[in-house]
C-alpha cells in the first residue's frame, strides 16, 4: 500500500486523529444546526469515534438516514440479485450528485449486509480541510484532476493501478463515476476513456483485464435533480460564453446545495455485472471500438433502470409542447412543477426561453434515453 500513500484512504490508525481535526473543525456549528443537535453534543460525538466501523455504521449511518428522512420522500433500491457479498466490485454509476451518490450506495450495500466500498474523489473536490478528512475516513481515495498530458496520463495508470489492487488483492469493492464529473444535461452516457482507463493497469489481454474487475453498472434516479438550478446556470453561462469558470468556493457549495436540497423519490439499480462472455462477444473489435462498445454496453444496462419520475415525463411534454405522457402526471403536479420554475425570474438579465430549454432538457433527457 506504500506506494498509494498519495491518494489512498486514511489507514485505521490515522481515522482517530482525523475525526479530532474534524470535531475541532469551525463548519461543525453550521452542521449541527442544519441537523438539529447541539454543536458541542456533535462535537463529541464525532470525537468519540475510532475506528471505520464506528464512523460508517454508527455517526454516518445516523446522518444518512436523517438526511433522507429530511429530503427525501421515498428512498429505495433493487438489482441486488445481481451482486454477491462474496466477490468485490468495481461499481460505476451515473452520477448526479457529488458525494450522494457513492454514499447513497454505500448505505445500500451496508443495509444489504454487504462491505461497503471505496470511493473515487476528485481533487478538486478536496476544497476544505473537513471535506478532506471526511473524505479519506470513509474509504474516499484521491482522484487527481488537471496537468499537462503527461501528468494527467500517469494520474490515470496510477488510479488504475490502485482500485485494480484494491479489487484483486484487498478483495475490497470501488465506486466510481460513468464519466468526468456530474451529468449535468441529463444525459447519462458512459465515458469510453473511463473503461480504457480501467484496462492501463493490465495490458496483456482487454477481456481478462476488465473482467476481474467485475463491473457492475448502477443506476441512480432523483426525483428534484441534485443541484439543477446550479446546473442550469451553469450550462446557460457556458453555451453563452464558450466556457464557465467556477468562483471560489463554488465546489463546496454544490456539495452542500445537493446534501440539503428537497430529492423527492430516490432509486438505486444495480444491473448485472459486465461478464467476461459480455467482453469477448467484443473482443474482435480494435482497442479503441472495443472500449467504445464496452462503453455502449453499460449505457445499455443504466438507462433502461433510471427510474423515471412524474418531473421526466412533464418536463418531456413542456419541451415538447405535447401531452404525449400525460397519464404519467396529474394536473397537479404539472402545476407545481412549472411554479418551481419561477426560481428563473431571479435572473431578469437572462434569455428565459434560454434558461427554460436548458432546465426542461435535465429533466426530459433521461425519457429520450430510457
Amino acid at each position: 500500500m506504500a506506494n498509494f500513500d498519495d491518494i489512498r484512504p486514511f489507514n485505521a490508525d490515522e481515522i482517530p486523529a482525523a475525526t479530532q481535526r474534524m470535531a475541532d473543525s469551525e463548519v461543525i456549528p453550521a452542521i449541527a444546526q442544519y441537523f438539529g443537535v447541539p454543536a458541542e453534543a456533535f462535537r463529541e460525538r464525532i470525537r468519540s469515534i475510532k475506528n471505520l466501523k464506528e464512523f460508517q455504521l454508527g455517526l454516518l449511518k445516523e446522518v444518512i438516514e436523517t438526511l433522507l428522512e429530511k429530503t427525501t420522500t421515498s428512498f429505495d433500491w433493487s438489482g441486488l440479485e445481481n451482486i454477491s457479498e462474496k466477490k468485490p466490485y468495481l461499481f460505476v454509476s451515473n452520477h448526479r450528485d457529488i458525494v450522494l451518490d457513492a454514499m447513497f450506495l454505500q448505505y445500500i450495500l451496508n443495509e444489504a449486509g454487504q462491505n461497503t466500498c471505496q470511493i473515487t474523489f476528485g481533487s478538486n473536490l478536496m476544497c476544505h480541510p473537513f471535506v478532506i478528512d471526511f473524505g479519506k475516513v470513509n474509504k474516499m481515495f484521491r482522484t487527481e484532476r488537471g496537468g499537462t498530458p503527461k501528468e494527467f496520463y500517469n494520474s490515470m495508470l496510477h488510479m488504475s493501478e490502485y482500485m485494480r489492487h484494491v479489487i484483486t488483492e484487498e478483495n475490497e469493492s470501488v465506486w466510481i463515476a460513468q464519466r468526468n464529473g456530474r451529468t449535468k444535461d441529463g444525459n447519462d452516457a458512459t465515458d469510453p476513456a473511463i473503461i480504457k482507463m480501467f484496462g492501463m493497469s493490465r495490458r496483456d489481454d482487454k477481456v481478462v483485464s476488465l473482467a476481474e474487475l467485475n463491473i457492475v453498472p448502477v443506476a441512480v434516479s432523483y426525483e428534484w435533480e441534485s443541484c439543477d438550478k446550479l446546473k442550469t446556470l451553469e450550462l446557460y453561462l457556458t453555451r453563452k460564453n464558450g466556457h464557465y469558470e467556477k468562483k471560489q468556493g463554488e465546489d463546496l457549495n454544490s456539495i452542500l446545495t445537493g446534501i440539503m436540497q428537497p430529492k423527492g423519490h430516490v432509486h438505486f439499480h444495480t444491473c448485472p455485472v459486465v461478464s467476461e462472455a459480455d467482453l469477448k462477444a467484443l473482443n474482435d473489435c480494435p482497442s479503441g471500438e472495443f472500449y467504445k462498445r464496452v462503453a455502449e454496453l453499460m449505457d445499455s444496462r443504466i438507462n433502461p433502470h433510471f427510474y423515471l419520475n412524474p418531473n421526466n415525463y412533464i418536463a418531456h411534454d413542456l419541451r415538447s409542447g405535447t401531452t404525449t405522457y400525460a397519464d404519467h402526471y396529474t394536473a397537479e403536479q404539472k402545476e407545481a412543477f412549472v411554479k418551481y420554475m419561477d426560481w428563473m425570474n431571479e435572473y431578469p438579465d437572462m434569455d428565459r426561453k434560454e434558461l427554460e430549454k436548458i432546465f426542461l432538457g435535465i429533466y426530459a433527457n433521461p425519457v429520450n434515453n430510457r
